[in-house]
């Protein structure tokens, strides 16, 4: 008995000494962390991602945006402008209430009232701030339409903090672009990169003046290609977007920046946020580099943008109803844009392009939306050839050397028209419309501007010119033919719920209220 009480008892104690070897060297034991391991234990180190074939030390290291930074930084500015205070009087005369006819006007006071029974209002002064792109080494900035809008002054400072007085070049706000020019040589500035190489998912850096502060960089990814968010289109109908959607940080004064690839090339111009608050909520958006180089280099030698138009009235096929789709013998899964309409003097009719046609790449680039699609003819002027390819009872074809029209359905390139003079976004009123004011026919003011119109009249959106020069006006047509005829002229026009007729002098020669 004893015998065995000891024998169990030595085989106890050996059991538990090789346990205790076993667990000291296999845990204890202090060990060197290997290439994949922890150094607080030996467990494997891996990436989460799974790649067939491949194990972690092919995978690429983090990306390192200190030299896409470096490069970016001393090419983006600093803009700061400043708009004078005003005195404005509004001579509109509205429709006499019911109050005014019971109590008269003088119960109501005249206190505010200025001459001509117009309204006399002081608008103060304003300063604002945004940021901008050196594209040339003497001083030519790209920047937003919206940055530099009705600026008075326009000063920008470099980021070695020296500070420069700015003119403007041009404006296109179509696509909310800018120029601006500073008086300098051997000016650091940034290359244009390739924002059609650009892919959903690639890092990016937004590098601008955010809320006033010194330069500041963020990161990001693209989030998505080709978005329209309305922006540009609350007062432009031609208005263009087709923005690239990041996640990098972008606050008020990013405007007008730049979104730089981690080569730290430039491939977009930072112009706008999606927030309910204003401030930076997620997603910011900048327009497309390969846009913004054909605006800025018509902007450069033209004073304008040359746009060219394909001549087609077109509408998205996802927008329609399986039972529309179904009566064009439509299929939901096509990606293109569907050609409603072919005016005659039209590029697309010259091409053969019908009605019903689906349009499916602009020069070979694949245009599965609007936005694509008017962002790839937006590259482009009047007298340039592209091919089209398109949908034809769901076979592709490709038509080739498709000459592009101004709006005047020719190539010539376009000065500065007299319409674009007047600054102002111009309607011609239907049918339908002008009969409910109880008029043939005129011009709808939908937007001032800030152009002569809005330096030279208090004309307010809203209005419709009836007569310029004394002749009657139907269509922006007749406009436009009356101050070529007379270039300095009396608009005559109404406001709808207002009384009376309105005039006001218009001098195209000029640049001041006369």
């Amino acid at each position: 008995m004893k015998f065995r009480q000891i024998a169990a008892t030595v085989l106890i104690s050996t059991a538990t000494a090789f346990a205790s070897i076993f667990v000291y060297s296999k845990y204890m034991q202090p060990r060197q962390a290997g290439p994949y391991q922890n150094g607080s234990n030996n467990i494997p180190v891996n990436y989460t991602s799974y790649m067939p074939g491949t194990d972690a030390k092919n995978i690429a290291p983090p990306t390192d945006f200190q030299s896409a930074a470096k490069i970016a930084l001393p090419g983006v500015v600093h803009i700061k402008t400043k708009i004078n205070p005003k005195q404005v009087t509004n001579n509109l005369q509205k429709r006499r209430s019911i109050l005014q006819d019971l109590f008269g006007d003088d119960f109501f006071g005249d206190e505010f009232q200025g001459e001509g029974g117009g309204r006399r209002y002081y608008v103060p002064g304003q300063m604002a701030s945004g940021s901008g792109v050196l594209i040339s080494d003497d001083g030519y900035i790209v920047t937003n339409n919206h940055v530099v809008d009705q600026a008075d002054e326009i000063d920008v400072t470099l980021n070695n903090n020296r500070n420069y007085k700015a003119k403007v070049v041009g404006v296109d706000p179509n696509t909310d672009l800018a120029v601006i020019k500073i008086d300098t040589k051997n000016a650091p500035y940034l290359l244009y990169g390739n924002s059609d190489d650009v892919q959903i998912g690639q890092w990016v850096l937004a590098v601008g003046y955010p809320l006033n502060l010194e330069t500041t960089v963020t990161a990001g990814i693209v989030s998505a290609k080709a978005r329209t968010i309305g922006i540009n289109k609350r007062n432009r109908r031609s208005a263009i977007e087709s923005f690239i959607q990041t996640d990098a940080a972008v606050n008020q004064g990013n405007s007008g920046g730049a979104l730089i690839n981690t080569a730290g090339e430039l491939i977009g111009i930072n112009s706008a946020i999606a927030s309910p608050t204003g401030a930076y909520a997620g997603y910011s958006y900048a327009i497309p580099v390969n846009l913004v180089k054909k605006v800025v280099n018509d902007l450069m030698k033209y004073g304008n943008v040359q746009r060219a138009y394909l001549g087609i009235n077109y509408i998205d096929p996802m927008g329609l109803s399986e039972d529309e789709l179904r009566e064009r013998g439509l299929r939901r899964d096509i990606d293109g844009v569907l050609v409603q309409d072919v005016p005659t003097s039209g590029a697309a009719a010259t091409a053969g392009i019908h009605k019903g046609d689906i349009i499916t790449k602009i020069n070979g680039i694949a245009t599965p939306s609007i936005p694509e699609m008017t962002e790839q003819i937006a590259r482009y002027k009047p007298g340039d050839k592209i091919s089209i390819s398109y949908l034809r009872n769901e076979k592709e074809y490709t038509v080739n050397n498709v000459l592009l029209k101004n709006e005047d359905g020719t190539t010539e390139i376009i000065k500065t028209s007299v319409l674009d003079k007047l600054g102002a976004d111009l309607i011609s009123l239907q049918k339908t419309d002008a009969a409910r004011l109880g008029i043939r026919g005129g011009v709808f003011v939908n937007d001032v501007g800030n152009g002569l119109l809005k330096k030279q009249t208090n004309m307010k959106a809203g209005f419709v010119i009836l007569k310029a020069g004394g002749q009657p006006v139907a269509s922006v047509d007749d406009l436009k033919k009356a101050l070529q005829k007379q270039g300095k002229l009396q608009l005559e026009g109404m406001y709808p719920d207002y009384t009376g007729v309105y005039y006001y002098n218009v001098d195209l020669a000029g640049g001041e209220e006369f």
